[in-house]
Parts: structure tokens; sequence; C-alpha cells
């Protein structure tokens, strides 16, 4: 079994009307880096996964989560 990051940025950026390149300023990072993280090709470092929490208002385990995978 292996450990992946999942996110619900998709998810949340829909809920509070905000697109990837709001969503990238507000967080201090590119908008590619947005798309990189909704898409599970990019682990951001726990400053960026908290400052993205913190724009949604939301504690950083409901926005991100380890879930077992089989390799």
């Amino acid at each position: 079994m292996a450990l992946v990051l999942k996110n619900r940025l998709k998810e949340l950026r829909a809920r509070d009307g905000v697109n990837q390149t709001e969503m990238a300023k507000l967080a201090g990072v590119s908008r590619q880096t947005i798309s990189l993280i909704e898409r599970g090709e990019y682990t951001p470092s726990v400053v960026i996964a908290m400052k993205i929490a913190q724009v949604f208002h939301e504690p950083l385990e409901n926005v991100f989560r380890l879930v077992e995978v089989e390799e």
C-alpha cells in the first residue's frame, strides 16, 4: 500500500466561486501550480497547503488528506 495526497481544491473553488487564476493569487502561487495540485500531479509544500486551506477558511485536513492506494 502507498499513501497518496488527495485534495478538494476544485470542489472548494466551485463552492466559493473562485477560478484557478484567482486561487493562485490568493495562495501566492502560479495558476499552473493550482492546476497541477488539483490533478494530483504535484504535491504542495506544507506552507502552500496551509495557505490554500486558509484561503478557504478550512482546516488543512478538510482540504488535503492522505489516502491509501494499492501499488
